[in-house]
């Protein structure tokens, strides 16, 4: 299981308080800074998401830690009739609503305030879920993952988009230091929230990847397990089904 590592070191608030905080500080800044740090390449990898919930044809879709709701907008290219956006940091969630507005997609996307951990649905109700960039945020991992099973239809898609640590050399000892070194640094510059972006990088270095993720969801349930890495394996598309 991941180790607990939190966004404010001294702090006395669980992890969960933490994050929420965390991105409420960030949320004005976030987009144009993920944009920089990854250089735009977030935005192919969230296509392939879209592209890999769209072969199932669902009709409804559960984005979870949607944040600014770029993968819930995105996710209307499905064809699906409803996709929901459910994100814990109200200042996200601000933005995203915003986005929807601008691109007229109330109809198809509604954004919502909740907790990944305690999903207010009831079971079955999703034909997919997504996460992008947000499960390793999960304060229980483990509970979270079962009530994304609990609200999967049968059969239904579940694919997580998450950063991972590449293995080959040079590209490990390249993504070593740029995380832990520019990425962190760019965050302080460009966020007051010098924090925020330090534990991003951590959460990202010691959060389970590969095949110990791949067991992780096994054990929750799913079936039909996959990774699928990304770009010399900086991040990974993780494919399951219920």
């Amino acid at each position: 299981m991941a180790e607990n590592v939190t966004p404010y070191k001294d702090s006395e608030l669980g992890k969960k308080e933490q994050v929420t905080r965390m991105f409420d500080n960030i949320s004005k800044n976030y987009d144009g800074l993920n944009r920089v740090i990854s250089f735009g390449i977030d935005i192919k990898w969230r296509k392939q998401v879209v592209a890999i919930i769209t072969k199932n044809k669902p009709d409804s879709i559960l984005d979870i830690a949607t944040g600014t709701g770029d993968l819930a907008i995105n996710l209307v290219q499905t064809g699906a009739t409803k996709v929901i956006g459910l994100d814990i940091s109200p200042g996200m969630l601000d933005i995203g609503k915003q986005k929807v507005q601008e691109k007229k997609l109330n109809d198809k996307v509604e954004m919502i305030l909740g907790d990944s951990e305690n999903l207010p649905f009831e079971a079955n109700s999703f034909d997919a879920v997504t996460v992008a960039f947000g499960v390793r945020n999960f304060e229980n991992l483990e509970k979270g993952l079962h009530e994304i099973f609990r609200v999967l239809k049968p059969k239904g898609t579940f694919v997580i988009l998450e950063t991972s640590v590449p293995t080959k050399f040079p590209y490990k000892q390249g993504h070593k230091f740029y995380t832990k070194y520019i990425m962190s640094t760019i965050g302080r510059l460009f966020s007051k929230d010098a924090s925020a972006y330090t534990y991003l990088s951590e959460s990202a270095s010691i959060f389970p990847h590969g095949e110990d993720f791949n067991n992780i969801l096994r054990k929750t349930g799913f079936i039909g397990v996959e990774n699928r890495p990304q770009t010399f394996g900086v991040a990974s598309i993780y494919v399951a089904t219920k």
